[in-house]
């Protein structure tokens, strides 16, 4: 069987870690046609946007795409294309797997979690009024003297029927892939109502896997805290849109780092495979990142197609040149500056001849 999938190399260092995904993959033996689309901030002067139209029809037709790094600016300039996306194309939860592997630098071991987060509303929603606009005046009258003149405003919303679609598919999640427990992660102490709402919509969904999966909640700070101290004792967190993207970067950074952490953008109709990290673009073009968290989102990918045994053999290839520590970039070896570690592509090399 022949899969077609959309290929977006990105921006910045995106296009050379894509391609060095894109011949591993094509190592493994899975027969994919690759339908290249070129996507952000080195297009916006061809087509006025750094998402163009035909991207989206691209991905929808085919249904699952690998996206390499895109650059968003801060601040200023168009918003996050990876935002634009989610929202345009559905995609409801992120899910991001942090996983230590021999052979990464880390102050931790033996890590297997999954962070599934919320993806279309909450702060992400992209409800904001600027300082002086009639709206934020409107809002900041309604506040009854709780809110500063000065003030910008973000809305936050949660719903019952986004809380309910994360949670579920987090569970599901679960029974899928042979996990324990789901822990929701909310700070409903605080915001009664929306992360209120949040935690009881996940007690009932939890209510019908008992005794399938277990189900806790922990507060969010009290859960950065826990996860720095013992992040054995978790396994799916499900969260909502601002908090998952914080933890995901928390629990990346116990893995080793966003070098070598795989993401996937996942709706009922279109799955979007990426790594968490951005696209260095004062790397572009110098065969020098790692190119691991790319390549395993396309593991991810490959599961997902329903290709298991190549995204197992693919994922082993991986573990093994990290563990080998010899045919690695500069970032995966003890010594930065060490003139023993390879390129971009060189480490995709070393992976294809694990295979």
């Amino acid at each position: 069987m022949t899969h077609t999938i959309t290929l977006i190399p990105g921006d910045g260092t995106g296009p050379e870690l894509v391609e060095a995904t894109r011949r591993v993959i094509d190592a493994t033996g899975v027969k994919i046609d690759w339908e290249l689309h070129d996507a952000g901030i080195d297009v916006v002067e061809k087509y006025g946007t750094p998402l163009p139209e035909h991207v989206l029809e691209s991905i929808r037709r085919n249904r699952v795409a690998l996206k390499g790094p895109i650059t968003t600016p801060i601040g200023k300039g168009f918003r996050s294309v990876n935002v634009a996306l989610r929202h345009a194309l559905n995609l409801f939860a992120c899910v991001r797997p942090c996983k230590t592997y021999a052979g990464v630098r880390s102050r931790y071991s033996d890590i297997d979690l999954v962070v599934i987060r919320e993806n279309s509303e909450d702060l992400y929603a992209g409800v904001e009024f600027d300082l002086g606009t009639p709206e934020a005046k409107s809002i900041i009258g309604m506040g009854g003297g709780k809110i500063r003149e000065d003030s910008a405003i973000s809305i936050k919303p949660i719903s019952t029927s986004g809380s309910e679609r994360i949670v579920r598919y987090a569970f599901e999640y679960a029974v899928k892939n042979g996990r324990k427990k789901v822990t929701a992660v909310a700070k409903a102490n605080i915001m009664k109502y929306t992360d209120g709402l949040f935690y009881r919509v996940a007690r009932e969904i939890a209510a019908e896997y008992k005794g399938k999966i277990a189900y806790d909640e922990v507060l969010v700070d009290a859960m950065c805290m826990q996860l720095v101290q013992r992040p054995e004792t978790y396994d799916c967190l499900v969260l909502p849109n601002l908090y998952g993207d914080i933890l995901s970067d928390l629990c990346a950074g116990l893995v080793g780092g966003l070098g070598v952490a795989p993401g996937a953008n996942i709706g009922n109709e279109v799955a979007v495979f990426e790594a968490t990290h951005g696209s260095a673009p004062k790397y572009k073009g110098l065969n020098k990142v790692n190119p691991t968290a790319v390549l395993l989102s396309g593991v991810l990918m490959l599961r997902h197609i329903g290709e298991t045994a190549a995204a197992d053999r693919l994922e082993k290839a991986v573990a093994t040149v990290i563990a080998d520590g010899k045919a690695v970039t500069y970032d995966m070896k003890a010594d930065r500056s060490d003139p023993t570690a390879v390129g971009t592509s060189q480490m995709a090399d070393a992976i294809i001849a694990k295979l």
